[in-house]
């Protein structure tokens, strides 16, 4: 089992690069790497304009990281004024990383390559998982993911971890005992998959993860500051202000399962008042399903909108949206944000319809005082959380500021 200090100690193949005075080469190198990350192909003077650095520094900093493996060369440019270009990108071999997501209704990993590309892909499907059937599962498919890459295997930077804070929480939603939620409540999960592998480990909320990976290959191309929405088993979200992820003093900000439908109990000493969990995660259209004796895993593919689901499917979009929407007047009056951005773990025509409603919802409310901000669709989908799990050890080894995921944190 490896120590603390081998379980977070980058692999030798890949040079360090740091940020401090000091290394001020490796940072320039950084916004190198991020600059093509960004444009996907640059020449080099491209790469000068963009990053502010001279020809001179560019000409030895892309002979570096070309030596490296990190970038590469690709066909000169012809049919413009002057010499022809000759373009670099990012090695897609030139560094891994795997992402886990871990959620209540399933597991799921992805390897990905230094252009932030799907490699391979895993999954599988609990009702609620088991640890000690879950952590040993995890390192397993963790290693075997790192066997796959046969010699490439030393570039693989680390994991990244995905999953909610309380595993265990809402227990009594969920069906669970107190004694399967206490397992997981009381569990440091990060640990448990730092002690059974050797390769760094990160770890981030599950809709975190989703909004960081709608930050780097989303809307975050675009916008720069927005409030993130995820809908999967629960509803949870993100905040990204100035283009870097806000996390909040206890690294919850946009948790809005827990935000309540109305400000105080109807009368003293009556029930608190629900959250928008309980009208718009997909737990909720599960139910609806099961209730009508239908199988609950169509609420995440593209039966959810056909018969005979299509009914359930309706009810549960009107409440929906109209939680979704109170949670969305709630956040503009706080946060002002021009910019919402919405993405699930649904079929993608479900999404649409759900953004549809949330729409017509927000036209229906009161926005005295405020302006309301305008409702994206995301772009990158059920694989967001994991996706995101992934670009965290990519980012923290290659991008110019380490911390831009977690500003706040």
């Amino acid at each position: 089992m490896p120590d603390a200090e081998a379980a977070v100690r980058a692999p030798d193949l890949l040079r360090p690069r740091g940020s401090n005075q000091v290394g001020m080469r490796q940072f320039n190198e950084r916004v190198v790497l991020q600059a093509l990350r960004v444009h996907a192909s640059l020449p080099k003077a491209e790469l000068a304009r963009f990053t502010g650095l001279s020809a001179q520094t560019i000409g030895l900093i892309t002979a570096r990281l070309e030596e490296d493996g990190l970038i590469v060369k690709q066909s000169r440019v012809r049919g413009r004024i002057g010499q022809p270009s000759v373009p670099l990108a990012l090695n897609p071999d030139g560094a891994f990383a795997i992402g886990i997501k871990v959620g209540r209704r399933g597991a799921e990993w992805l390897l990905i390559d230094f252009a932030a590309q799907v490699r391979e892909r895993h999954a599988i499907s609990y009702d609620f998982p088991d640890a000690e059937a879950l952590l040993p599962a995890i390192a397993q498919h963790i290693e075997r993911l790192r066997e796959g890459l046969g010699p490439l295997a030393a570039r693989n930077v680390g994991v990244g971890l995905a999953a909610p804070f309380q595993l265990g929480g809402w227990h009594r939603t969920l069906g669970l005992s107190k004694a399967q939620a206490d397992r997981w409540n009381q569990m440091d999960l990060a640990a448990e998959v730092r002690a059974r592998t050797a390769v760094p480990v990160s770890f981030a909320r599950d809709t975190v993860a989703a909004c960081v990976a709608e930050l780097v290959g989303g809307r975050g191309h675009d916008l720069k500051s927005f409030l993130y929405i995820f809908v999967d088993t629960f509803v949870g979200g993100g905040l990204v202000i100035n283009s870097h992820l806000h996390t909040g003093a206890h690294g919850n900000a946009g948790a809005l399962a827990s935000l309540p439908m109305q400000s105080v109990p109807a009368r003293q000493g009556s029930a608190m008042p629900p959250q928008v969990m309980a009208e718009a995660s997909l737990w909720e259209l599960e139910q609806r399903l099961q209730r009508e004796g239908l199988d609950p895993t169509a609420a995440y593919d593209d039966r959810a909108l056909q018969p005979p689901f299509a009914p359930a499917t309706q009810a549960w979009l009107g409440s929906a949206s109209l939680a979704l929407a109170h949670a969305i007047v709630s956040s503009t009056a706080v946060l002002d944000l021009a910019d919402v951005v919405m993405d699930g773990s649904m079929s993608r025509a479900l999404l649409q319809a759900l953004l549809d409603q949330t729409r017509a919802a927000l036209g229906r409310c009161n926005w005295e005082g405020l302006w309301p901000p305008q409702l994206h669709g995301g772009r990158v989908g059920a694989q967001a959380s994991a996706l995101g799990g992934a670009m965290l050890p990519l980012h923290a080894n290659f991008a110019p500021d380490p911390d831009v995921f977690l500003k706040a944190a």
